[in-house]
């Protein structure tokens, strides 16, 4: 039923208007082609530009993109680079205190044995001068001792000639002596 009215309808409506090309809407139709091929390639053209621009700017940045991570790559390589120089260097300076501070400690070492045994050596050049000075006194003490005893002696068994004659005669032995 619905199918034979439309059927109906669309017999009265070609019957009614004439041909397809008197009809407003052909002409309509045919106008939106007409524009729509004429303004197809400009428009194409534009777009086309457009597109183009978009995607010279989008290569430029993605190139400026790589330039950038090109440089920074070669920013923390020298950082790298530097971090480890620094690092060998700190680590040379210190085994350089180490090497410095044991030449150091083996040197004090010496210097202190050195002195301990200069030290050791005026003790026993002390020692040696008290013990020749204590001779000295004790022989000077026995040569006193020996005189005072042979002036006792000499004393009790000389008589006074005898005891100037002695005299008289280390007295002239005197000069001999002491040259």
């Amino acid at each position: 039923m619905i199918s034979s009215a439309f059927a109906a309808a669309a017999e009265h409506g070609a019957a009614a208007h004439g041909p397809f090309y008197t009809e407003a809407h052909f002409w309509v139709d045919m106008a939106f082609l007409l524009v729509v091929v004429l303004a197809y390639r400009p428009v194409s053209r534009a777009i086309a530009a457009g597109l183009d621009a978009r995607a010279a700017k989008i290569k430029s940045r993605l190139d400026e993109a790589h330039k950038l991570r090109e440089e920074a790559q070669e920013m923390l390589a020298t950082y790298q680079r530097k971090q480890r120089d620094a690092m060998k260097e700190a680590e040379e300076i210190i085994a350089h205190a180490k090497a410095e501070a044991e030449r150091l400690a083996k040197q004090a070492a010496k210097d202190l044995d050195a002195s301990m045994k200069r030290r050791e050596q005026m003790a026993l050049d002390r020692i040696a001068q008290a013990e020749a000075q204590a001779v000295k006194e004790v022989q000077n003490l026995a040569v006193d001792v020996a005189i005072g005893a042979a002036q006792k002696m000499i004393g009790e068994s000389m008589s006074a000639a005898q005891t100037g004659q002695l005299v008289d005669a280390a007295i002239s032995d005197l000069p001999g002596k002491l040259h």
